[in-house]
């Protein structure tokens, strides 16, 4: 039998440095699948507040249009590389579908890193708050070596080298970039309305008021939201927090649970091709809620030796 935290003792013999791909898979699919998650859905929402990167996603309009479809092929071509590795033929076309999409797109490194810096910060600050424990700093060393790694794979320069320059370069990122665009908002809007969509219509309305109570003052600013009330935000708050203590009293999982499973993911019931995910756009329309740099036609982005 497994206990609560033989997980953890597992992953605290591995070499953040060396295994970040086993720890990250351990941390992310066995101890806190639906955290990462709802982490990574507000990672990608933070995203929108920049308004190059909110902008170019409304002009797209892959996120206003298709939210459900990008939704689905985001989650699912990000998740190939965890379950896989990123030297499995999966992996591999995950990352060269992600690299056809984004080719078409002229988009600062800048831009890209800071959607890199969000998947590292956002996952271990919502542990910190609403997780049945926090990250620790190993497993913190891990991810951020995984994602490093990613955006290597990625063509992403200037990729910063710990978990600490991570937050460093998030924070102050968001507060040089974090503005109103109109775009962005009605990206903003689709996406919470895409999450309000998963439950039954009459408690879809109160979804919606409960993520915004997760915004933090600069995300509401930015997107030009009324403030939630207090007593809401506490409620919304509390409720996670008391999930999280629920869930250190559960049995541990036995199997990993991939993003692949989630129910939220809805457009692909009869299964699915990797290498048909995501779209095929021609350069100047078409998108994907990662953007990356145009490359020079028929180059690929490779692993690094």
């Amino acid at each position: 039998m497994v206990q609560r935290y033989d997980r953890l003792r597992e992953i605290l013999r591995l070499d953040p440095d060396k295994d970040f791909l086993a720890i990250y898979r351990l941390t992310a699919t066995y101890e806190f699948p639906w955290d990462f998650s709802r982490a990574l859905e507000l990672a990608l929402f933070r995203t929108y507040a920049v308004p190059s990167i909110g902008g170019l996603l409304a002009e797209t309009a892959e996120f206003t249009d298709r939210t459900q479809k990008r939704y689905d092929d985001t989650a699912l071509l990000l998740d190939a590389v965890v379950e896989h590795g990123f030297e499995s033929d999966t992996a591999r076309t995950a990352i060269r579908r992600v690299n056809q999409m984004h080719r078409s797109y002229d988009i600062s490194n800048e831009d890209m890193r800071y959607v890199l810096c969000t998947f590292v910060v956002i996952p271990a600050r919502w542990l910190d708050a609403y997780g049945w424990r926090p990250l620790t700093h190993h497993e913190r060393r891990a991810c951020a070596n995984y994602y490093a790694a990613l955006g290597r794979h990625l063509g992403i320069t200037d990729i910063p080298g710990s978990y600490e320059e991570f937050e460093t370069t998030l924070n102050a990122y968001e507060q040089a970039h974090f503005g109103w665009d109109e775009g962005a908002r009605k990206v903003a809007d689709s996406t919470l309305d895409l999450m309000a969509s998963w439950y039954p219509a009459p408690v879809a309305p109160t979804v919606r008021r409960a993520s915004l109570a997760l915004l933090d003052e600069s995300l509401l600013d930015a997107f030009r939201y009324e403030t939630p009330r207090a007593p809401v935000r506490r409620l919304v708050q509390g409720a996670l927090w008391l999930r999280g203590r629920a869930v250190r009293l559960l049995p541990p999982r036995r199997a990993p649970h991939y993003a692949r499973q989630n129910p939220e993911i809805k457009g692909y019931p009869d299964g699915y091709d990797v290498g048909e995910l995501g779209t095929f756009p021609v350069p100047g329309s078409g998108g994907c809620p990662v953007p990356h740099p145009r490359r020079p036609a028929g180059a690929e982005a490779q692993p690094p030796a």
